[in-house]
Formats: structure tokens, C-alpha cells, sequence
């Protein structure tokens, strides 16, 4: 086998660097959205009770979510750069509208707890999906697997309502959303190796869907970790 030249080597790591500093940029600001609308409809009452006093609304709300990364996902190569930023950054806020209910439910030190805990699990994460020899793609699909499962106890859990069961699925939830973040690191990382360096819309739409991949794995590590460890109000 021929070895690689230094120059192309050198090429792909560049494409690489380049496409995941674009996902963790787009990543973080869709967090940082999220935090600051988070906080303000928290702290807006009437905003608040606009949002949780109508079942209506919140379904609403909940169902533009899932519309809109249905819509980022599937049609990420026929939006222009612009749209696919602009959903994206829609439906981070959004997300914090859903999720100000947590500064009502649980006290600002287990939030910030989990948070923390949240980001250095991130870390080690995405470090170790980066690193890694190890092709992780076997584990993606049992991941995916266990990610349904939970999804299908949790709808049972709402009406069985078992203080058990919550924590068992809390449990698998951080497990589960512990290795995507590996997988999905390490599944972005090849995928920005095939990245157009010449074309920077493609650049901006394929950093949009991967940092939408791990927006979603950071918050749904972040929810896990905040049932298992929050203290309630009550």
C-alpha cells in the first residue's frame, strides 16, 4: 500500500478541522440561544403562562420542533446556507421556550449541576470520537436501538407514572446519549473529510446538520442528567 502523500494528508486534515470548528461554533451558538430564551420566558410570566397555561400551545411548540429538524434534515441540500441557519437557530429557540419550565421545576444549583456534568461528559466524548481507531458504526445502531426503547418507556411512563421506571430510563438516557455523542463525533469527522473546501454553502449547510446531531445529543445528556440528579422544587 502506498503511503499518503504529506501534502494530501495534510489537505484532509485541513477539511476536517475546518468543517468541525464550523459544527462546534454553529453548536454552541444554538446553545447559547437556547439558554438565553430558556431564561428570559422563565422569568417573563406572561410569556410563561402564555406557553404552559394552554396544552394547545405547547403541543404546538413541540410539534414545530420535530417539524423543523425533520425539515433541517431532509432537505439540508435544497436549503441555501442562510435557511438552513436560520431553522436552525428557530428551533434552538424554541427549544428553550419548551425547556424554561426546568427553572421553575428544579432549583438553579441542580441545573447548573447538570450542566457542568453535561459539557465535561460532552468533552471526553468528542475527544474520545475523535481519537479513536475504533470504527464505532456497529455501536450506532444498537445506540439507536436503546434510543427507541427509551423513547417508547417514557410514553408508557406517562401513564404509569413509576418514580422507578424514571430513573431506570434516566439511567439508559445518559448511556445512550453518552456513546452518540462518540458515534456522532466520530461520524461528522468523516463526513467533513469529504467536505468541499471550494463551496462554502456546502461547508455552512453540512456544519448546520452536524451541529443540529450534536445540539440534540448535548441537550438530550443534559435532560437525562438533570431527572437522575435534580433536586425538585417540592
Amino acid at each position: 500500500m502506498n503511503p499518503i502523500p504529506r501534502a494530501a494528508e495534510s489537505t484532509f486534515a485541513s477539511t476536517i478541522s475546518v468543517y468541525m470548528r464550523q459544527v462546534y461554533l454553529w453548536m454552541t451558538i444554538g446553545l447559547a440561544v437556547t439558554s438565553v430564551v430558556a431564561w428570559w420566558v422563565a422569568n417573563t410570566p406572561a410569556v410563561r403562562d402564555a406557553i404552559f397555561s394552554s396544552t394547545l400551545t405547547l403541543i404546538v411548540l413541540v410539534v414545530a420542533q420535530f417539524g423543523l429538524v425533520i425539515a433541517i434534515s431532509a432537505a439540508i441540500h435544497k436549503l441555501s446556507p442562510g435557511a438552513a441557519t436560520g431553522l436552525f437557530i428557530l428551533y434552538s429557540a424554541l427549544t428553550g421556550a419548551t425547556l424554561s419550565s426546568i427553572f421553575v421545576v428544579y432549583p438553579i444549583a441542580s441545573i447548573a449541576t447538570a450542566f457542568f456534568v453535561t459539557t465535561a461528559t460532552f468533552l471526553a466524548m468528542t475527544i474520545f470520537g475523535t481519537v479513536t481507531k475504533k470504527d464505532l458504526t456497529s455501536m450506532g445502531s444498537f445506540l439507536f436501538m436503546g434510543l427507541i426503547g427509551i423513547i417508547i418507556a417514557m410514553i408508557v411512563n406517562i401513564f404509569l407514572k413509576s418514580t422507578m421506571m424514571n430513573f431506570i430510563i434516566s439511567c439508559l438516557g445518559v448511556l445512550i446519549f453518552t456513546g452518540l455523542t462518540a458515534y456522532d463525533t466520530q461520524k461528522l469527522r468523516a463526513f467533513g473529510a469529504e467536505a468541499p473546501l471550494d463551496d462554502p454553502g456546502a461547508i455552512r449547510r453540512g456544519a448546520i446538520l452536524g451541529a443540529l446531531t450534536l445540539y440534540l445529543d448535548f441537550i438530550n445528556l443534559f435532560l437525562m442528567l438533570l431527572r437522575l440528579f435534580g433536586a425538585n422544587r417540592d
